[in-house]
């Protein structure tokens, strides 16, 4: 939604985060921390989705946040903070797989089923990241089963479902940070989460644990 909110000024009103950056680029070191701790675990979980690895998602975070401090003189608010910040992990993201693919360190991994309904799903996804209390099944079982089918996704609609679930992302902010359209937008997701419910359905409905591989 394009309105003239849309504006540097605008963004600025409107989100404290972009608050925080414009003092970024004034070289303040605590505003520069106080964004870190707001987004450093949120970066870390989905990151961990996108490339399959806790170490390496905390190395590529790391990554993030240095090309935000390098990038912080040219920083001019087009977007809200996490937008722009979440553009920059999908980026690095990309470029780690890339050089993971060339060194022929690619592992896919297809795994077990889950539920037949959306909010059954939006557990699951929740269960993935840490954020959900125990529950009756196995805490740990769940989220590495979820994690797994996570990374069934192709990169497009593993970075688009993380976003959503775990970021809130409007389809207008995903589309921004994915540089598609929002129509594009919920068509992945729709076919994400068709694929996600395939892949988890017969985990849930016969208990099979899917094969670890």
């Amino acid at each position: 939604m394009a309105t003239s909110d849309d504006s540097p000024a605008g963004y600025e009103l409107r989100d404290p985060d972009v608050r925080l950056m414009l003092e970024v680029r004034n070289d303040s070191a605590a505003a520069f921390e106080e964004l870190m701790l707001r987004y450093q675990n949120r970066l870390v979980t989905v990151l961990d989705h996108l490339v399959g690895g806790r170490d390496q998602a905390e190395d590529l975070a790391q990554e993030v946040f240095l090309r935000v401090y390098r990038s912080r003189k040219r920083y001019v608010p087009g977007a809200k903070f996490s937008t722009w910040l979440f553009t920059i992990a999908n980026n690095v993201a990309a470029n780690a797989r890339r050089s993971r693919s060339r060194r022929r360190e690619v592992s896919l991994s297809v795994n077990d089923g889950s539920s037949s309904g959306g909010n059954r799903l939006d557990q699951l996804a929740q269960a993935a990241s840490g954020l959900m209390p125990a529950r009756q099944l196995d805490k740990a079982e769940m989220r590495e089963v979820v994690h797994l089918a996570i990374e069934a996704l192709n990169e497009r609609q593993r970075m688009a479902l993380l976003l959503s679930k775990f970021e809130n992302m409007s389809y207008a902010d995903i589309a921004e940070t994915m540089d598609m359209s929002q129509e594009a937008i919920k068509s992945l997701l729709s076919r994400a989460r068709l694929n996600l419910k395939e892949v988890l359905e017969p985990y849930l409905e016969r208990g099979d644990r899917p094969a670890a591989d």
